[in-house]
């Protein structure tokens, strides 16, 4: 009598599930969130309005106003991703984005044709209103308005009493359409300036006067460098930092500290740092786990074991062993080792 073996698997691989699924229909995935590509619009110079439809996988109501998405295309054969902020959720559950064309990533993604699928994450991010209705001061430049959108559209729903937005911005994406709500909306006030037509910058005279109560309310920046460095350094002469909550979409580096060597400890690989972590790494070849690239994901979040780093968006120097830094915001400011 002879017996069958029957082959009987324990487990099933995601990805061997994924592959199959793709190729009955691209927009299916086990656990992975996909998104179509619905339509895309220009919005101002070089900026793009995209909105894509997610797959069953995206949890679409663990959205807060203010968050982002990673979105995820292949150049080259290898997998970019960039973050994104949500612009708004439509009711039919689909994503808005706004994209502004200026690297690999956003190249690819605003050339892309309607129908194309593509990977993208769960909403991301601390960014967000609070739930109190006391007075805000909302401030953005160039792409920024995209989160600050959202937060402006999240505080006219919670009838939040009062609300300046002041926006600087070269393009004025979005500009008509924040115009309309200040008309609808007698707690809405919108301060816009084109720079193109006037080198206006963030000062403290000009906040006094356009909002001479701003050091009573929260508020919400952001923006470029220019105006990030700006509102950091009024709200710490007065004392507000807890009063800011803040988000970046450039990470700049200190362009005038040394170059560090960084040792990667488990792949036994040492190299020069000249910018980020991140970056310094990937100029050797080496391919570090990252996802947004600007501090908000937490993908590169990983042990310093020895050394000093600065962090890029707040300053801090972190001198301490055993902690825990993210690559792609650190700035190596002493020898450094990293257990990777």
């Amino acid at each position: 009598m002879s017996h069958v073996m029957q082959y009987q698997p324990q487990w099933v691989r995601e990805d061997f599930v994924d592959f199959i699924a793709e190729k009955i229909n691209p927009v299916w995935a086990w656990k992975k969130v996909k998104a179509t590509l619905v339509s895309i619009q220009m919005i101002g110079d070089d900026f793009y309005q995209i909105q894509l439809q997610p797959n069953r996988n995206f949890e679409t109501t663990a959205f807060r106003a203010g968050q982002s998405i990673l979105v995820t295309v292949v150049i080259a054969g290898v997998r970019q991703q960039r973050s994104y902020s949500i612009v708004k959720m439509t009711d039919t559950g689909n994503i808005l984005i706004a994209v502004k064309r200026q690297g690999k990533v956003s190249n690819v993604l605003t050339n892309l044709a309607v129908a194309t699928v593509i990977e993208i994450s769960q909403v991301q991010g601390d960014f967000t209103l609070s739930s109190s209705q006391q007075p805000i001061l909302l401030l953005a430049s160039g792409s920024g308005i995209t989160a600050i959108y959202s937060i402006l559209q999240q505080a006219l729903r919670q009838n939040v009493s009062q609300i300046d937005l002041i926006y600087f911005s070269r393009d004025q994406a979005f500009h008509d359409e924040l115009q309309n709500l200040a008309n609808q909306h007698t707690q809405l006030n919108f301060h816009t300036f084109n720079t193109l037509q006037q080198k206006q910058h963030l000062s403290l005279e000009l906040l006094q006067d356009l909002v001479p109560d701003f050091q009573q309310r929260q508020s919400y920046a952001c923006g470029a460098q220019g105006m990030m460095q700006s509102i950091n350094q009024i709200y710490q002469d007065l004392g507000l930092i807890e009063h800011l909550k803040q988000e970046y979409f450039q990470v700049m580096v200190d362009e005038n500290a040394s170059v560090q060597p960084v040792v990667f400890l488990r792949a036994q690989q040492q190299f020069e740092a000249s910018t980020n972590l991140l970056e310094s790494a990937e100029r050797v070849g080496l391919r570090p786990t990252h996802g947004c690239r600007m501090g908000i994901c937490n993908t590169c979040t990983c042990t310093k074991v020895s050394g000093s780093t600065k962090n890029l968006i707040t300053g801090e120097i972190d001198h301490a062993s055993n902690t825990q830094i993210k690559l792609c915001i650190s700035q190596a400011v002493s020898p450094v080792v990293i257990n990777l």
